[in-house]
């Protein structure tokens, strides 16, 4: 069993340590984005910024990336810690309304991400999963991303002395 902070998130709205209402909770929950998240921005940003050139979210293949490198035959997913169940303090906090439901639903995610790497892997993908809060440091984010994907084109141009 995971344990960790209170779920639901607490508010000041209706007085200290009061639960937010259903109504909010669900305003909450219905603005957690799938896409464009501030940490896949991070990478992405990162990535460019490094010269390398991608694609995002390519519904052909499994779990459908982040991002794409093609040429290279590498993937990018960037997982939420919560919702992916990282082992670090956010990926450890469990809800305690609901729990059950809570436990099935991210536990279903944990399991297809592992069907989905696996399957990528055998169709010859290199696969990279960054985290949530791997994002918040620039340079390791950086470095991660070279050693993953290689020098850029830029940085290859550079070495052959073209410019």
């Amino acid at each position: 069993m995971r344990s960790g902070a209170a779920w639901p998130a607490l508010t000041m709205a209706h007085g200290p340590c009061e639960h937010n209402s259903r109504v909010e909770r669900s305003a909450v929950m219905r603005r957690v984005k799938s896409r464009d998240t501030a940490p896949e921005l991070r990478v992405r940003r990162a990535a460019h910024a490094l010269g390398y050139r991608f694609r995002l979210y390519d519904a052909r293949l499994l779990g459908r990336p982040d991002l794409v490198f093609a040429a290279r035959r590498k993937l990018v997913f960037v997982h939420g810690c919560f919702w992916h169940w990282h082992d670090c303090p956010r990926g450890r906090r469990a809800p305690k309304t609901n729990e059950a439901y809570w436990r099935s639903k991210i536990g279903r995610n944990v399991e297809r991400d592992a069907e989905h790497l696996l399957a990528l892997a055998g169709q010859g993908w290199g696969v990279l999963v960054i985290w949530e809060c791997e994002t918040k440091n620039p340079e390791e984010l950086r470095a991660r991303l070279r050693g993953f994907l290689g020098p850029s084109a830029r940085e290859a141009r550079e070495a052959r002395g073209i410019v």
